[in-house]
């Protein structure tokens, strides 16, 4: 069961505007990812479904972060189909992610109030997300279906659309300035706020600085 309402949801990835994607196999280096992202402020964490056994790493980190991190919002990603959808709420996923646009997830995330954060690569995709309920729509991958612009451009004739970037986004000022400029709610980060070398050696209080700066940067810009 999801520790938090969909409006927590929805107002965590807003409020902050960055929700790191991230998946391990192993249990404990999730655990230290997760725990390095909340004390760098993040409050919204996608877990990805991206591996074998991905659901019980992930039903451990729900664990955990109820005692360890009580204010880190927990959700799945690279959910394709309704039924590792139920799978994943039923460990504790507070909001679903997806790559692709699916009705039938939409269907099991409404019944069960959870935010669906499906992935859109057009106009249309979008338009059709949000009858279906999805408050957020992810563009993906954001660089390859056309960047900022492409925000910019979703918002002229549909102003009330809410956007997550995932894909080409960066933590730097220059990176992060153009997507909030362009009008995205919140952008979906991976590999760049988890350097492989950090995670490799363990220094988390620099993976938790990263988060950290692109919090503060994503604060200065965003509109």
């Amino acid at each position: 069961m999801a520790r938090f309402s969909k409006i927590q949801v929805l107002s965590a990835m807003i409020g902050t505007g960055m929700v790191p994607v991230y998946y391990n196999k192993d249990v404990e280096t999730a655990k230290k990812v997760v725990k390095a992202c909340y004390d760098g402020g993040v409050r919204a964490f996608e877990f990805t479904n991206r591996g074998d056994f991905a659901h019980e790493v992930f039903a451990e980190l729900v664990k955990f972060a109820e005692k360890d991190c009580p204010k880190m919002i927990l959700g799945a990603g690279s959910i394709v189909d309704a039924g590792t959808a139920s799978l994943y709420i039923q460990l504790g996923a507070s909001f679903i992610v997806g790559p692709l646009f699916n009705p039938d997830i939409a269907k099991v995330c409404n019944r069960r109030l959870i935010p669906y954060t499906p992935g859109c690569g057009s106009l249309s995709e979008i338009g059709f997300a949000q009858e279906m309920g999805c408050d957020l729509c992810k563009i993906f991958p954001a660089g390859s279906v056309g960047g900022p612009a492409f925000v910019k451009n979703i918002k002229a004739p549909m102003p009330w659309t809410m956007i997550m970037a995932t894909g080409a986004v960066e933590p730097t000022e220059e990176n992060l300035s153009a997507w909030f400029k362009a009008g995205v709610t919140c952008v979906g980060m991976g590999s760049k706020l988890f350097p492989k070398e950090l995670v490799a050696a363990g220094d988390w209080a620099a993976v938790s600085n990263l988060c950290r700066i692109a919090l503060q940067t994503i604060q200065k810009y965003r509109s």
